[in-house]
C-alpha cells in the first residue's frame, strides 16, 4: 500500500516562523531599558519639552498643541528606529542569523519579525504621545473616517520606515554602525513642517523642510487629524511609504541572501 506524502503548508510555516520571530524580538526589546526609553518615553519627552519650553514662541495660527502632536506622533515613529537597526545588525554579525538557517526557520520570517515588532513598538509609542496630547489640551476635529485615514498613513509610514531601517541594519557591519545607520531618519522630522511651519523656516531649510520625505506624511496626518484632509499630502505620503518599503524590502532580501 502506498502512503501519500503531505507537503506542509509553506504559508502556515512562514506565519508560525514569524511568530516566533516576533516573540523573540520583544523578549530582546523588554530586557533593553535604553531600547524601552527610545521607542516609548523619548518621543513623550520630546513633545512636553517643545510644548512648554518652546511653544509660545511659535505662531502656528492655532494652539501649538494640535499643530504640533502630529509632528510628535512621527518622532515617535523615528525615534524606535535605532533600536530595530541595531538589533538587525547583531543578528547578522553574531551569526544568528546561519543558525536561523540551519534550522530551516523562513528567511522572510527572520526579516518580517523585526518589521511587526517595530511596529507595535510603534503603537505602544504613538499611544503615550496621543495620552500625553490629550492631557495637554490635543482637541482634533477629525470625524471617525478621519481617524481611519490618520490611522492608515501612521501604519504605511511605520511600515515603510521598518522595512527601510531592517535593510539598513542588515547592510551594517557593526551594530554602531547600524545605530549610526538611522540618525537621518530620525533627524529629518526635526527638519520639517512637524515643530514649525516650513513657509517660516530660512531660505534653503525652508525649500529642504517643504521636499523632504516626511513633511507631506505630517501634513497628510495634520489634516485627517484637522478633519480637513488633503488629497495632494495623502497621495504624496503613501507614495513616499510605499518608495521606503520596497526599497527596504528588496535591499534587505538582497543583503540577507548575500550574507547569510
Amino acid at each position: 500500500m502506498s502512503t501519500t506524502v503531505t507537503a506542509p503548508n509553506t504559508l502556515t510555516s512562514a506565519l508560525g516562523d514569524a511568530s516566533v520571530m516576533l516573540r523573540r524580538n520583544f523578549t530582546h526589546i523588554a530586557r533593553s531599558p535604553v531600547a524601552i526609553f527610545n521607542a516609548a518615553l523619548m518621543p513623550v519627552v520630546m513633545m512636553l519639552i517643545f510644548v512648554y519650553v518652546f511653544g509660545n514662541a511659535f505662531d502656528v495660527g492655532e494652539h501649538y498643541i494640535n499643530y504640533a502632536t502630529p509632528g510628535m506622533i512621527l518622532l515617535a515613529i523615528s525615534y524606535g528606529l535605532s533600536g530595530t537597526a541595531v538589533s538587525v545588525s547583531s543578528d547578522m554579525a553574531k551569526g544568528v542569523i546561519n543558525r536561523f538557517k540551519v534550522m530551516d526557520v523562513s528567511r522572510g520570517a527572520v526579516l518580517t519579525g523585526h518589521v511587526v515588532a517595530t511596529m507595535l513598538t510603534n503603537v505602544v509609542a504613538i499611544a503615550a504621545v496621543l495620552g500625553v496630547g490629550f492631557a495637554l489640551g490635543f482637541r482634533p476635529s477629525a470625524s471617525a473616517l478621519d481617524w481611519l485615514g490618520a490611522l492608515g498613513v501612521i501604519v504605511a509610514t511605520s511600515f515603510g520606515a521598518a522595512w527601510l531601517t531592517v535593510a539598513l541594519g542588515m547592510a551594517a557591519k557593526t551594530p554602531e554602525s547600524a545605530g549610526m545607520s538611522v540618525v537621518p531618519l530620525i533627524m529629518l522630522p526635526f527638519i520639517s513642517s512637524a515643530i514649525v511651519p516650513a513657509a517660516q523656516m530660512g531660505q534653503g531649510i525652508r525649500q529642504f523642510a517643504q521636499y523632504q520625505p516626511f513633511t507631506p506624511i505630517i501634513e497628510a496626518l495634520r489634516g485627517f487629524l484637522a478633519g480637513n484632509p488633503s488629497g495632494g499630502y495623502t497621495a504624496a505620503a503613501l507614495a513616499w511609504c510605499a518608495g521606503f518599503a520596497i526599497v527596504g524590502y528588496l535591499w534587505s532580501r538582497a543583503t540577507f541572501n548575500k550574507r547569510a
